[in-house]
């Protein structure tokens, strides 16, 4: 699916982010992985990723990112109409998550529902909400994405253990007099489906002894071919969006890829040509936090100066699915209460 905007005038006005305190380092795992700083940093660029703390749940890193981006583009909760909640690892299978969290919010009227994409999931999310508001049926929504991966990690694996984190971000969307979102691009092979998943724990497999004895419920990849197919489609998708919206790589301010492997990040700045002073990459501090890597990238952004009102992002995400998106905009910013932009990272921890 691609597309430009139909012309409506809708962007971000909020945005927060939370991620947990506890600090987990390449020498931490080191210690029971066989691995080691050096072996990570080379094969991945991360050298240290934030881990939930065994009573946290998605929720509880969703909610101090969804009041942070509640606060910066103003208002009640109650003004919000749409909660979208795009993860892989909600509280629990029902209800979800974006009920329990709209209901902690403040918001018994939204609608709110969770979306799983992977780690495509926040893009998928961004266009639910464009569409939404751009078809008038919602005036003003607050999508969040978030992943508490380590529930899912099979620690005992260095091939995936090494690679994900846990943090959410949070992103109020609304209609704007100029700006905002220009195009988007997204799409799925689920014939690759087969190379990251969770096999247990739906219709499919349903829990047993077996197939927790087994290991089912965590997470499988084929390392090879994900790297392969993300590196393709980050180029592909971001290409396809740039064309449909009568842009080039020149006009892109700032670039804001999934963080899942500096490598793979890499690849595809060499690919598309873009600068690489205008790229995000905050992978080394965080991980792979799947759909809470982008809100996260963006976060940082603002905090380091290098996102302002006018410039064109683009943003480009792939995953589980296998899924891929990506969405042009031209950033109106968001205030604190005296227009200056700004970003504090909330953290949650025992």
């Amino acid at each position: 699916m691609i597309g430009a905007t139909n012309g409506a005038r809708v962007s971000i006005t909020g945005l927060g982010c939370c991620t947990p305190e506890r600090v987990v380092t390449n020498d931490d795992l080191s210690r029971t992985l066989d691995t080691s700083d050096e072996w990570i940093r080379e094969r991945t660029g991360i050298r240290e990723r934030r881990i939930a703390l065994p009573e946290q749940a998605l929720s509880d890193l969703a909610l101090p990112a969804a009041r942070q981006a509640l606060a910066q583009a103003g208002g009640e909760p109650s003004s919000i109409d749409l909660l979208i909640v795009a993860t892989v690892t909600p509280d629990m299978v029902f209800p979800s998550s974006g009920a329990v969290l709209a209901d902690r919010l403040g918001m018994p009227d939204a609608a709110a529902y969770d979306l799983s994409a992977g780690c495509t999931g926040f893009m998928y999310a961004l266009a639910q909400a464009y569409g939404m508001i751009a078809g008038g049926l919602s005036s003003r929504a607050l999508v969040v994405g978030g992943d508490v991966l380590s529930k899912i990690v099979d620690w005992s694996d260095r091939s995936t253990a090494v690679l994900f984190g846990d943090g959410a971000g949070a992103v109020v969307l609304e209609a704007v007099d100029a700006g905002g979102f220009l195009g988007f691009e997204l799409g799925a092979d689920g014939a690759g489906g087969v190379h990251l998943n969770l096999p247990a724990g739906g219709s499919r497999m349903p829990a047993t002894a077996e197939s927790v004895a087994g290991g089912q419920h965590l997470v499988k990849m084929n390392g090879p071919e994900v790297f392969k197919f993300a590196t393709r489609v980050l180029v592909s998708s971001a290409e396809r969006v740039l064309a449909e919206c009568g842009l080039s790589v020149a006009d892109i301010d700032l670039y804001v890829p999934h963080q899942a492997n500096v490598r793979i990040i890499d690849y595809a700045v060499r690919k598309l040509g873009i600068a690489r002073e205008r790229v995000v990459v905050n992978v080394d501090r965080f991980g792979n936090t799947s759909s809470g890597s982008i809100p996260l990238a963006l976060a940082d952004a603002a905090a380091d100066g290098m996102l302002h009102p006018g410039q064109t992002v683009l943003m480009t995400g792939m995953g589980a699915g296998l899924t891929w998106g990506s969405a042009v905009m031209e950033w109106t910013g968001q205030t604190n209460g005296n227009g200056q932009s700004r970003r504090r990272e909330e953290t949650v921890g025992g």
